[in-house]
């Protein structure tokens, strides 16, 4: 057979195996077990698939295989909306179906606290909540995306042509693992507006022959488009990056925009770093509006899990720099779960660390005697504060800095004057890597009555709730929410309280 056999492997490149899927990888790929326990990860094969893979890389213990042909295909198993899906790669779990996929969702957070946070299987089942899944679980979730950011460049076969032919000018999605771009203008995650909007900026490049930024040599100009959508305010902003502080012809390419329904805001941002950070700090204004609106609203829970909307809500700003759940319609349950799990009266001192642009602050706000939020992000704070005077909000405060140092910094200063920190409850949404050892520190210095922590990870948060419980904490409520259908990711609300209450 093909390939080098690998020297810590009777398995290697080129093999062809016969494999069940048993279960679905970190990243979304298949898992199989052949018949003397070596592993198989398999990319686009499913749970209950009976697959034709080809081995690509052997170790001792593993392998990784290309899927050849479903054999017998899973019970489970959907066609893809998107033509894409497998090229892409950002949609891992879209060939399964979705009440199978918020099965997997809830099973991941399980094992996880069970097997990295040491937590008893009778304990987790006790406590844990069915996951909060979007509302049309029959054919998954579509169209929930409030942010599109489309790479533009040439095509494949001009770059093969030779650099006299560059071939036509692209938008779409980076192949998984790679910066070769996948022409697609309608991302069926995203709004289907995306697709009008992208088609319009490449007519207009097209139109004036502005090039579109090469990686490889840091020349061309335009690197992104960059679409927000107002889901309840029906606003738009299409912010496009370019490698430099101008585009030719800026007033046409106004033109073909500003038709577009919805349509408050177009923005340019400079980006000339040679970098995979999408986007510059520089911004100017084109048309309209420096920014866009949306509205959150805010959920009361209800005696059986469910979600009641209630007549409260906060309203946002978001400019092409500000963070925004991409998600509305599950952020305003993710936040209103983590409001009803806080326990709020209308008295409590609330800590709201790693608060982003106040979200959860100001959720909070209107429940609470006082709300503190920190954010290392200058810019988010000042959003933070500026959404807190749209929404007449006078008792957040919102500080600039670490949460591992502004938090403590607090604690000892109230000491040092004779005073308790008096925190009542402590509510974290940190990012995948979780919590700070000094900041989880803190909290177990300071006992407030309530920890939330609200994660984006679930390997980390298992780790940090170890912590706390090891430090005197036990775990309350645990519940999964579906943040991004078809992907692998999975938000969690946590209640923790003191273990002596």
């Amino acid at each position: 057979m093909a390939g080098k056999k690998n020297k810590t492997s009777e398995y290697r490149k080129g093999q062809e195996i016969k494999v069940h899927i048993i279960d679905i990888g970190m990243r979304g790929e298949g898992i199989g077990k052949l018949e003397d326990g070596y592993t198989v990860f398999i990319k686009d094969a499913v749970i209950g698939d009976y697959v034709r893979a080809s081995i690509m890389k052997a170790n001792k213990s593993y392998a990784y295989a290309h899927l050849d042909q479903i054999l017998q295909a899973s019970p489970d198993r959907v066609e893809p909306l998107c033509p894409v899906a497998r090229q892409c790669g950002g949609c891992q779990l879209q060939a399964l179906s979705y009440e199978k996929e918020l099965e997997y969702k809830q099973n991941k957070v399980r094992a996880d606290l069970i097997r990295i946070g040491g937590f008893s299987e009778e304990e987790i089942d006790r406590i844990m909540e069915p996951i909060v899944g979007m509302q049309d679980n029959t054919n998954g979730p579509w169209r929930y995306r409030n942010k599109a950011q489309v790479p533009v460049g040439y095509s494949t076969a001009g770059k093969k042509a030779g650099r006299n032919a560059p071939g036509r000018v692209v938008a779409g999605f980076y192949a998984g693992r790679t910066h070769s771009i996948i022409p697609m203008t309608d991302c069926m995650l995203g709004e289907e507006i995306n697709k009008d909007i992208i088609n319009r900026v490449l007519t207009y490049m097209e139109l004036h022959k502005v090039p579109p930024y090469d990686e490889e040599t840091g020349k061309g100009l335009v690197r992104h488009i960059l679409i927000r959508s107002g889901k309840y305010s029906g606003q738009i902003m299409v912010c496009i990056i370019v490698n430099g502080d101008s585009l030719p012809y800026e007033a046409d390419l106004v033109d073909h925009l500003v038709t577009v329904p919805g349509m408050t805001s177009i923005v340019l941002n400079t980006n000339t770093e040679r970098t995979n950070v999408i986007l510059g700090k520089q911004l100017r204004t084109l048309w309209g509006r420096d920014e866009i609106e949306d509205t959150l609203h805010v959920y009361d829970i209800s005696a059986d899990g469910g979600f009641v909307p209630s007549a409260e809500s906060v309203t946002f700003r978001i400019s092409p720099l500000s963070f925004y759940q991409v998600n509305p319609e599950q952020t305003q349950k993710l936040y209103s779960l983590a409001l009803n799990y806080a326990g709020l009266t209308g008295t409590e001192t609330v800590w709201d660390l790693y608060c982003g642009v106040g979200t959860i602050s100001l959720f909070m706000a209107g429940h609470a005697g006082k709300v503190c939020g920190v954010e290392i992000i200058p810019e988010a704070i000042e959003n933070a504060k500026a959404n807190a005077a749209r929404n007449g909000i006078e008792n957040a405060a919102f500080y600039v800095g670490k949460a591992e140092e502004v938090l403590p910094a607090y604690v000892q200063a109230r000491k040092a004057e004779g005073e308790d920190p008096d925190i009542d409850v402590i509510c974290v949404d940190p990012p995948r890597k979780g919590c700070d050892s000094k900041c989880l520190e803190t909290i177990l210095e300071i006992r407030p009555d309530r920890v939330v922590y609200v994660s984006c990870d679930p390997a980390t948060l298992a780790r940090d709730l170890r912590i706390l419980t090891d430090g005197g904490y036990r775990l309350r409520k645990v519940r999964p929410v579906d943040q991004f259908g078809h992907t692998v990711h999975v938000e969690c609300v946590v209640l923790m309280s003191k273990a002596n209450t």
